[in-house]
Protein backbone atom coordinates (compact mmCIF):
# COMPACT_ATOMS: atom_id res chain seq x y z
CA UNK A 1 0.00 0.00 0.00
CA UNK A 2 1.60 3.38 -0.95
CA UNK A 3 2.65 5.64 1.76
CA UNK A 4 -0.24 8.01 2.48
CA UNK A 5 1.84 11.27 2.86
CA UNK A 6 3.53 10.41 -0.40
CA UNK A 7 1.95 11.46 -4.38
CA UNK A 8 2.83 11.54 -7.60
CA UNK A 9 1.10 15.23 -7.67
CA UNK A 10 0.00 17.39 -4.96
CA UNK A 11 -2.36 20.43 -6.13
CA UNK A 12 -2.24 23.85 -3.87
CA UNK A 13 -5.60 25.59 -3.90
CA UNK A 14 -9.23 24.16 -5.27
CA UNK A 15 -10.42 26.48 -7.39
CA UNK A 16 -10.87 26.51 -11.04
CA UNK A 17 -7.76 25.74 -11.72
CA UNK A 18 -7.27 23.63 -9.07
CA UNK A 19 -9.48 21.09 -8.91
CA UNK A 20 -9.34 20.60 -13.17
CA UNK A 21 -5.50 20.20 -12.44
CA UNK A 22 -6.20 17.55 -10.10
CA UNK A 23 -9.04 15.92 -11.95
CA UNK A 24 -6.68 15.68 -15.15
CA UNK A 25 -3.80 13.94 -12.84
CA UNK A 26 -5.83 11.56 -11.60
CA UNK A 27 -6.82 10.77 -15.42
CA UNK A 28 -3.28 10.46 -16.08
CA UNK A 29 -3.34 7.84 -13.40
CA UNK A 30 -1.05 9.79 -11.24
CA UNK A 31 -1.76 9.69 -7.06
CA UNK A 32 -3.11 13.01 -7.27
CA UNK A 33 -4.20 15.30 -3.49
CA UNK A 34 -5.70 18.47 -3.26
CA UNK A 35 -4.69 20.54 -0.55
CA UNK A 36 -7.39 23.04 0.41
CA UNK A 37 -7.64 26.06 3.60
CA UNK A 38 -11.16 26.83 3.21
CA UNK A 39 -13.92 25.52 1.27
CA UNK A 40 -13.18 23.21 -2.02
CA UNK A 41 -14.51 24.93 -5.12
CA UNK A 42 -12.33 28.02 -3.96
CA UNK A 43 -13.32 31.43 -4.04
CA UNK A 44 -14.85 31.73 -7.60
CA UNK A 45 -17.56 28.78 -6.61
CA UNK A 46 -17.56 29.55 -2.65
CA UNK A 47 -17.79 33.89 -3.14
CA UNK A 48 -16.98 34.87 -6.67
CA UNK A 49 -17.98 34.23 -10.13
CA UNK A 50 -21.16 31.56 -8.53
CA UNK A 51 -22.65 33.83 -6.23
CA UNK A 52 -22.50 36.52 -8.71
CA UNK A 53 -23.84 35.14 -11.20
CA UNK A 54 -26.93 33.61 -9.42
CA UNK A 55 -27.54 37.10 -7.62
CA UNK A 56 -27.38 38.24 -11.83
CA UNK A 57 -29.63 35.74 -12.96
CA UNK A 58 -32.21 37.19 -9.76
CA UNK A 59 -31.47 40.52 -11.53
CA UNK A 60 -32.10 39.58 -14.88
CA UNK A 61 -35.40 37.73 -14.32
CA UNK A 62 -37.03 40.93 -12.38
CA UNK A 63 -36.22 42.82 -15.43
CA UNK A 64 -38.01 40.24 -17.79
CA UNK A 65 -40.79 40.39 -15.53
CA UNK A 66 -40.97 44.11 -15.09
CA UNK A 67 -40.64 44.13 -19.10
CA UNK A 68 -43.41 41.51 -19.70
CA UNK A 69 -46.06 43.87 -20.85
CA UNK A 70 -43.60 44.27 -23.87
CA UNK A 71 -44.76 41.12 -24.99
CA UNK A 72 -48.76 41.35 -23.88
CA UNK A 73 -48.12 39.64 -20.40
CA UNK A 74 -49.69 42.37 -17.50
CA UNK A 75 -48.38 41.40 -14.06
CA UNK A 76 -48.43 43.47 -10.44
CA UNK A 77 -44.90 45.34 -9.90
CA UNK A 78 -43.12 41.88 -8.60
CA UNK A 79 -41.57 42.00 -5.09
CA UNK A 80 -38.46 41.23 -4.04
CA UNK A 81 -37.73 38.06 -1.11
CA UNK A 82 -34.36 39.39 -0.38
CA UNK A 83 -33.91 35.93 1.89
CA UNK A 84 -35.10 34.43 -0.89
CA UNK A 85 -32.50 35.25 -3.32
CA UNK A 86 -30.05 34.61 -0.69
CA UNK A 87 -31.16 31.26 0.15
CA UNK A 88 -31.03 30.30 -3.62
CA UNK A 89 -27.51 31.77 -3.78
CA UNK A 90 -26.89 29.28 -1.26
CA UNK A 91 -28.05 26.48 -2.57
CA UNK A 92 -26.34 27.27 -6.17
CA UNK A 93 -23.15 27.09 -4.15
CA UNK A 94 -23.51 24.33 -2.32
CA UNK A 95 -25.15 22.04 -5.31
CA UNK A 96 -22.10 23.38 -7.54
CA UNK A 97 -19.64 22.52 -4.36
CA UNK A 98 -20.85 19.48 -3.93
CA UNK A 99 -20.40 18.28 -7.63
CA UNK A 100 -16.83 19.34 -7.22
CA UNK A 101 -16.20 17.66 -3.94
CA UNK A 102 -18.03 13.91 -5.95
CA UNK A 103 -16.01 14.40 -8.35
CA UNK A 104 -12.71 14.48 -6.50
CA UNK A 105 -13.89 11.18 -4.44
CA UNK A 106 -14.94 9.57 -8.38
CA UNK A 107 -11.32 9.99 -9.24
CA UNK A 108 -9.80 9.05 -6.24
CA UNK A 109 -8.70 12.28 -5.38
CA UNK A 110 -7.32 13.03 -2.10
CA UNK A 111 -8.94 16.23 -0.27
CA UNK A 112 -6.36 17.58 2.56
CA UNK A 113 -7.63 20.53 4.43
CA UNK A 114 -5.32 23.33 5.64
CA UNK A 115 -2.78 25.78 4.81
CA UNK A 116 0.27 24.92 2.60
CA UNK A 117 3.76 25.45 2.50
CA UNK A 118 6.17 24.69 0.27
CA UNK A 119 9.02 22.82 2.70
CA UNK A 120 11.63 22.27 -0.36
CA UNK A 121 12.69 18.49 -1.81
CA UNK A 122 9.18 17.97 -3.37
CA UNK A 123 7.79 18.24 0.37
CA UNK A 124 4.88 20.30 1.61
CA UNK A 125 3.66 21.37 5.16
CA UNK A 126 0.32 21.21 5.85
CA UNK A 127 -0.20 21.77 9.68
CA UNK A 128 2.12 19.44 11.54
CA UNK A 129 1.57 17.09 8.39
CA UNK A 130 4.40 16.78 5.37
CA UNK A 131 3.21 15.64 2.80
CA UNK A 132 5.38 14.67 -0.67
CA UNK A 133 5.23 14.39 -4.24
CA UNK A 134 7.40 14.83 -7.56
CA UNK A 135 5.30 17.43 -8.77
CA UNK A 136 3.76 20.56 -6.98
CA UNK A 137 0.73 22.51 -8.43
CA UNK A 138 0.67 26.06 -7.44
CA UNK A 139 -3.18 27.05 -7.91
CA UNK A 140 -3.70 29.16 -4.40
CA UNK A 141 -5.83 32.52 -6.97
CA UNK A 142 -6.26 35.78 -5.94
CA UNK A 143 -6.92 37.95 -2.92
CA UNK A 144 -8.74 41.76 -3.02
CA UNK A 145 -6.34 44.75 -2.77
CA UNK A 146 -7.58 48.00 -1.44
CA UNK A 147 -7.55 51.54 -2.93
CA UNK A 148 -5.09 54.68 -1.88
CA UNK A 149 -6.69 55.98 1.54
CA UNK A 150 -9.35 52.84 2.08
CA UNK A 151 -8.55 49.61 3.48
CA UNK A 152 -10.93 46.93 4.19
CA UNK A 153 -12.98 46.83 7.14
CA UNK A 154 -15.93 47.32 8.67
CA UNK A 155 -18.32 48.75 5.77
CA UNK A 156 -15.38 48.90 3.38
CA UNK A 157 -15.77 45.59 1.78
CA UNK A 158 -14.42 43.47 -1.45
CA UNK A 159 -16.07 41.96 -4.18
CA UNK A 160 -16.74 38.57 -2.10
CA UNK A 161 -18.44 40.34 0.90
CA UNK A 162 -20.46 42.41 -2.02
CA UNK A 163 -22.48 39.23 -2.86
CA UNK A 164 -23.20 37.68 0.21
CA UNK A 165 -24.51 41.12 1.64
CA UNK A 166 -27.78 39.99 4.48
CA UNK A 167 -30.02 42.86 3.72
CA UNK A 168 -30.77 44.20 0.91
CA UNK A 169 -29.21 47.89 1.19
CA UNK A 170 -30.26 51.35 0.38
CA UNK A 171 -27.22 53.10 -1.45
CA UNK A 172 -23.75 52.15 -2.43
CA UNK A 173 -20.67 52.72 -4.38
CA UNK A 174 -18.30 50.59 -5.94
CA UNK A 175 -15.17 51.56 -7.29
CA UNK A 176 -14.01 50.13 -10.06
CA UNK A 177 -16.33 49.61 -13.37
CA UNK A 178 -14.54 46.97 -15.03
CA UNK A 179 -16.04 43.47 -15.08
CA UNK A 180 -16.31 42.91 -11.15
CA UNK A 181 -17.82 46.30 -10.71
CA UNK A 182 -19.92 46.57 -13.60
CA UNK A 183 -21.53 43.21 -12.78
CA UNK A 184 -22.35 44.10 -9.12
CA UNK A 185 -23.78 47.77 -10.26
CA UNK A 186 -26.31 45.93 -12.43
CA UNK A 187 -27.33 43.79 -10.14
CA UNK A 188 -27.94 46.14 -7.29
CA UNK A 189 -29.55 48.81 -9.50
CA UNK A 190 -31.94 46.34 -10.97
CA UNK A 191 -32.28 45.29 -7.21
CA UNK A 192 -33.91 48.21 -6.22
CA UNK A 193 -30.69 49.68 -4.21
CA UNK A 194 -29.32 53.35 -5.61
CA UNK A 195 -25.63 53.14 -6.96
CA UNK A 196 -22.96 55.42 -7.29
CA UNK A 197 -20.24 53.42 -10.01
CA UNK A 198 -16.58 55.25 -10.09
CA UNK A 199 -14.05 54.70 -12.56
CA UNK A 200 -10.48 56.25 -13.00
CA UNK A 201 -10.29 55.87 -16.38
CA UNK A 202 -12.18 57.61 -19.26
CA UNK A 203 -14.79 54.74 -19.68
CA UNK A 204 -16.94 51.37 -18.00
CA UNK A 205 -15.14 48.47 -19.05
CA UNK A 206 -12.27 50.22 -20.05
CA UNK A 207 -10.40 47.38 -21.57
CA UNK A 208 -13.07 46.32 -23.84
CA UNK A 209 -13.88 47.95 -27.74
CA UNK A 210 -14.97 51.67 -27.22
CA UNK A 211 -17.92 50.88 -29.50
CA UNK A 212 -18.44 48.28 -26.84
CA UNK A 213 -17.95 50.20 -23.93
CA UNK A 214 -19.82 53.04 -25.23
CA UNK A 215 -23.27 51.08 -25.47
CA UNK A 216 -22.74 49.13 -22.61
CA UNK A 217 -22.34 52.81 -20.77
CA UNK A 218 -25.36 53.45 -22.37
CA UNK A 219 -27.58 50.06 -21.26
CA UNK A 220 -25.98 50.66 -17.51
CA UNK A 221 -27.17 54.01 -17.22
CA UNK A 222 -30.94 52.63 -18.11
CA UNK A 223 -31.05 50.67 -14.83
CA UNK A 224 -31.07 53.82 -13.00
CA UNK A 225 -27.30 53.97 -11.38
CA UNK A 226 -24.96 56.82 -11.58
CA UNK A 227 -21.38 56.88 -13.52
CA UNK A 228 -18.56 58.51 -12.46
CA UNK A 229 -15.54 57.94 -14.62
CA UNK A 230 -12.25 60.28 -14.51
CA UNK A 231 -12.94 60.00 -11.18
CA UNK A 232 -11.17 59.05 -7.85
CA UNK A 233 -12.88 58.22 -4.49
CA UNK A 234 -10.64 60.06 -1.55
CA UNK A 235 -10.82 60.40 1.60
CA UNK A 236 -12.82 57.51 2.75
CA UNK A 237 -14.29 57.86 6.52
CA UNK A 238 -15.87 54.74 7.17
CA UNK A 239 -18.51 55.00 10.61
CA UNK A 240 -20.77 52.25 12.32
CA UNK A 241 -23.77 52.14 9.82
CA UNK A 242 -22.19 54.12 6.86
CA UNK A 243 -19.32 55.14 4.64
CA UNK A 244 -18.72 58.48 3.59
CA UNK A 245 -16.20 59.81 0.67
CA UNK A 246 -15.25 62.60 -1.53
CA UNK A 247 -15.26 62.65 -5.13
CA UNK A 248 -14.30 65.52 -7.16
CA UNK A 249 -15.81 68.35 -5.46
CA UNK A 250 -18.70 66.11 -4.06
CA UNK A 251 -19.39 63.97 -1.08
CA UNK A 252 -21.39 60.93 -0.74
CA UNK A 253 -22.84 58.61 2.10
CA UNK A 254 -23.23 54.98 1.48
CA UNK A 255 -24.43 51.95 3.67
CA UNK A 256 -21.35 50.09 1.78
CA UNK A 257 -18.44 51.15 0.06
CA UNK A 258 -17.14 48.15 -2.67
CA UNK A 259 -13.90 47.88 -3.66
CA UNK A 260 -13.22 46.32 -7.13
CA UNK A 261 -10.34 47.68 -8.36
CA UNK A 262 -8.35 45.03 -8.62
CA UNK A 263 -6.78 41.62 -7.11
CA UNK A 264 -3.27 40.49 -6.54
CA UNK A 265 -1.98 36.95 -6.45
CA UNK A 266 -2.40 34.99 -2.62
CA UNK A 267 1.13 33.95 -2.01
CA UNK A 268 2.01 35.15 1.65
CA UNK A 269 2.00 31.91 3.18
CA UNK A 270 3.41 29.38 0.31
CA UNK A 271 7.05 30.19 1.31
CA UNK A 272 8.01 30.73 -2.28
CA UNK A 273 11.58 32.58 -1.89
CA UNK A 274 12.73 29.58 0.18
CA UNK A 275 11.24 27.22 -2.20
CA UNK A 276 13.12 29.15 -5.54
CA UNK A 277 10.45 30.69 -7.16
CA UNK A 278 10.90 34.00 -8.06
CA UNK A 279 8.22 36.68 -9.08
CA UNK A 280 8.01 38.48 -12.49
CA UNK A 281 8.16 42.84 -11.86
CA UNK A 282 4.67 42.84 -11.26
CA UNK A 283 4.24 40.42 -8.26
CA UNK A 284 3.43 37.48 -9.86
CA UNK A 285 5.29 34.45 -10.71
CA UNK A 286 7.16 33.76 -13.53
CA UNK A 287 6.86 30.77 -15.57
CA UNK A 288 7.02 29.33 -19.25
CA UNK A 289 4.66 28.48 -21.41
CA UNK A 290 4.09 24.90 -19.93
CA UNK A 291 3.69 26.86 -16.39
CA UNK A 292 6.78 25.38 -15.31
CA UNK A 293 7.83 27.86 -12.09
CA UNK A 294 11.97 28.61 -11.67
CA UNK A 295 11.87 25.76 -9.05
CA UNK A 296 11.81 22.34 -10.43
CA UNK A 297 9.12 20.21 -9.77
CA UNK A 298 6.50 23.00 -9.02
CA UNK A 299 4.13 24.65 -11.53
CA UNK A 300 1.91 27.74 -11.37
CA UNK A 301 -1.56 28.35 -12.76
CA UNK A 302 -4.27 31.20 -12.80
CA UNK A 303 -4.29 34.59 -10.61
CA UNK A 304 -0.96 33.72 -9.73
CA UNK A 305 0.61 34.03 -13.12
CA UNK A 306 0.11 36.56 -15.81
CA UNK A 307 -2.56 36.51 -18.54
CA UNK A 308 -6.16 37.67 -17.59
CA UNK A 309 -7.66 36.49 -14.28
CA UNK A 310 -10.83 34.03 -15.75
CA UNK A 311 -11.46 30.78 -14.16
CA UNK A 312 -11.33 29.50 -17.16
CA UNK A 313 -8.23 30.51 -17.85
CA UNK A 314 -6.88 28.34 -14.91
CA UNK A 315 -8.74 25.37 -15.75
CA UNK A 316 -6.99 25.28 -19.15
CA UNK A 317 -3.30 26.19 -17.31
CA UNK A 318 -4.26 23.22 -14.97
CA UNK A 319 -4.49 20.58 -17.62
CA UNK A 320 -1.34 22.46 -19.80
CA UNK A 321 0.68 22.14 -16.48
CA UNK A 322 -0.22 18.52 -14.93
CA UNK A 323 0.20 17.33 -19.18
CA UNK A 324 3.64 18.85 -18.94
CA UNK A 325 3.92 16.95 -15.22
CA UNK A 326 3.15 13.86 -17.05
CA UNK A 327 5.82 14.27 -19.70
CA UNK A 328 2.97 15.07 -22.74
CA UNK A 329 3.82 17.71 -25.27
CA UNK A 330 1.62 20.88 -24.69
CA UNK A 331 0.89 24.80 -26.20
CA UNK A 332 1.44 27.72 -24.48
CA UNK A 333 -2.04 29.27 -24.40
CA UNK A 334 -2.63 32.47 -26.72
CA UNK A 335 -3.77 34.52 -23.60
CA UNK A 336 -5.35 37.69 -26.17
CA UNK A 337 -7.72 34.67 -27.62
CA UNK A 338 -9.30 33.32 -24.43
CA UNK A 339 -12.95 34.63 -24.06
CA UNK A 340 -13.68 37.43 -21.46
CA UNK A 341 -17.30 37.50 -19.99
CA UNK A 342 -19.15 39.88 -18.29
CA UNK A 343 -22.25 39.26 -17.09
CA UNK A 344 -24.17 42.69 -15.98
CA UNK A 345 -26.73 43.87 -18.64
CA UNK A 346 -26.12 43.90 -21.05
CA UNK A 347 -23.58 41.19 -21.76
CA UNK A 348 -20.52 41.91 -22.78
CA UNK A 349 -18.22 39.13 -24.25
CA UNK A 350 -14.76 39.76 -26.44
CA UNK A 351 -12.02 37.93 -27.52
CA UNK A 352 -8.89 39.32 -28.87
CA UNK A 353 -7.61 42.59 -30.09
CA UNK A 354 -9.75 46.02 -29.93
CA UNK A 355 -9.68 48.00 -32.82
CA UNK A 356 -7.36 50.21 -31.18
CA UNK A 357 -4.94 47.56 -30.65
CA UNK A 358 -5.52 46.13 -33.97
CA UNK A 359 -4.25 49.37 -35.17
CA UNK A 360 -1.61 50.32 -33.08
CA UNK A 361 -0.27 46.91 -33.61
CA UNK A 362 -0.10 48.10 -37.13
CA UNK A 363 -2.68 45.97 -38.96
CA UNK A 364 -4.70 46.90 -42.12
CA UNK A 365 -7.62 47.02 -40.23
CA UNK A 366 -11.30 45.99 -41.46
CA UNK A 367 -14.43 46.11 -39.08
CA UNK A 368 -17.47 44.62 -39.46
CA UNK A 369 -20.11 46.03 -37.20
CA UNK A 370 -24.06 45.32 -36.99
CA UNK A 371 -26.86 45.60 -34.17
CA UNK A 372 -28.99 42.57 -33.07
CA UNK A 373 -31.65 44.59 -34.75
CA UNK A 374 -30.91 43.74 -38.23
CA UNK A 375 -31.33 40.43 -37.72
CA UNK A 376 -35.15 38.68 -37.05
CA UNK A 377 -33.76 37.28 -33.39
CA UNK A 378 -33.09 40.81 -32.33
CA UNK A 379 -36.92 41.58 -32.90
CA UNK A 380 -38.62 38.54 -31.74
CA UNK A 381 -36.80 38.15 -28.55
CA UNK A 382 -36.38 42.07 -27.79
CA UNK A 383 -33.21 43.02 -28.10
CA UNK A 384 -32.36 45.13 -31.02
CA UNK A 385 -29.80 47.54 -29.61
CA UNK A 386 -26.97 44.74 -29.12
CA UNK A 387 -23.91 45.16 -31.31
CA UNK A 388 -21.78 42.73 -32.77
CA UNK A 389 -18.10 43.98 -33.90
CA UNK A 390 -15.76 42.14 -35.94
CA UNK A 391 -12.33 43.14 -36.13
CA UNK A 392 -9.57 41.47 -39.14
CA UNK A 393 -6.87 42.00 -41.11
CA UNK A 394 -7.85 42.69 -44.74
CA UNK A 395 -4.64 40.70 -46.60
CA UNK A 396 -5.99 37.24 -45.65
CA UNK A 397 -9.08 38.14 -43.89
CA UNK A 398 -7.14 36.99 -40.62
CA UNK A 399 -10.02 37.60 -37.77
CA UNK A 400 -8.10 39.47 -34.98
CA UNK A 401 -11.38 40.08 -32.50
CA UNK A 402 -14.47 39.71 -31.87
CA UNK A 403 -16.46 42.20 -29.72
CA UNK A 404 -20.51 41.88 -28.29
CA UNK A 405 -22.58 43.83 -26.43
CA UNK A 406 -26.35 42.44 -25.85
CA UNK A 407 -28.59 39.12 -24.82
CA UNK A 408 -26.48 36.07 -24.34
CA UNK A 409 -23.09 37.85 -25.87
CA UNK A 410 -21.17 35.48 -23.39
CA UNK A 411 -22.53 32.11 -25.48
CA UNK A 412 -22.54 33.93 -29.21
CA UNK A 413 -18.69 35.03 -28.69
CA UNK A 414 -17.76 31.10 -28.58
CA UNK A 415 -18.15 30.93 -32.37
CA UNK A 416 -15.78 33.64 -33.05
CA UNK A 417 -13.00 31.88 -30.46
CA UNK A 418 -13.25 28.42 -31.86
CA UNK A 419 -12.57 29.97 -35.70
CA UNK A 420 -9.96 31.73 -34.67
CA UNK A 421 -8.71 28.55 -33.06
CA UNK A 422 -9.07 26.91 -36.02
CA UNK A 423 -7.71 28.61 -38.09
CA UNK A 424 -10.44 30.32 -39.83
CA UNK A 425 -10.88 34.04 -40.78
CA UNK A 426 -14.12 36.31 -40.74
CA UNK A 427 -14.55 35.51 -44.64
CA UNK A 428 -15.12 31.85 -43.62
CA UNK A 429 -17.74 32.86 -40.45
CA UNK A 430 -19.60 35.23 -42.96
CA UNK A 431 -20.61 31.74 -45.37
CA UNK A 432 -21.07 29.54 -42.96
CA UNK A 433 -24.97 28.53 -42.26
CA UNK A 434 -26.45 29.97 -39.26
CA UNK A 435 -29.85 28.63 -38.05
CA UNK A 436 -32.54 31.11 -38.73
CA UNK A 437 -33.89 33.01 -36.53
CA UNK A 438 -31.50 33.56 -33.92
CA UNK A 439 -28.84 35.67 -32.78
CA UNK A 440 -26.24 34.15 -33.73
CA UNK A 441 -27.02 35.35 -37.37
CA UNK A 442 -25.61 38.98 -36.25
CA UNK A 443 -22.34 37.33 -35.90
CA UNK A 444 -22.51 36.39 -39.77
CA UNK A 445 -23.82 39.66 -40.62
CA UNK A 446 -20.95 41.15 -38.84
CA UNK A 447 -18.27 38.78 -40.49
CA UNK A 448 -20.01 39.95 -44.04
CA UNK A 449 -19.99 43.60 -43.40
CA UNK A 450 -16.15 42.87 -42.49
CA UNK A 451 -15.70 40.92 -45.73
CA UNK A 452 -17.87 43.81 -48.26
CA UNK A 453 -20.90 42.09 -48.37
CA UNK A 454 -23.46 43.03 -45.77
CA UNK A 455 -27.15 41.63 -46.25
CA UNK A 456 -29.23 42.70 -43.93
CA UNK A 457 -28.16 46.21 -42.82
Amino acid sequence: MADSTTFDTIVIGSGPGGYVAAIRAAQLGMRTAVVEKDTIGGRCLNYACIPAKAVLRVADVLQEVRDADEFGIKVAEPEIDYAAVMARREKVITTLTGGVAGLMKKNKVEVVMGEARLAGQGKIAVGDQTLEAKNVILATGSLKKPIPGAQFGGRVIGTEEAWALSELPRRIAVVGAGASGAEIASAYARLGVEVLLFEALDRVLPTEDADISKLAERGLKKQGMEIFTKTFVENVQKGADSVTFSYGDQQGEVDWLIIAAGRGPDIDALGLSEAGVELDERGLLKVDGALRTTASGIWAIGDLVPGPALAHKASDEGIIAVEDAAGQATHPIEYIDIPRATFCTPNVASFGLTEQQARDAGHDVVVGKVQYGAVGAGTVYGDRTGLVKIVGDRKYGELLGGHIVGSKSTELIQELVNVRALEGGYPEVARMVHGHPTMSEAVMEAARAADGWLVHG
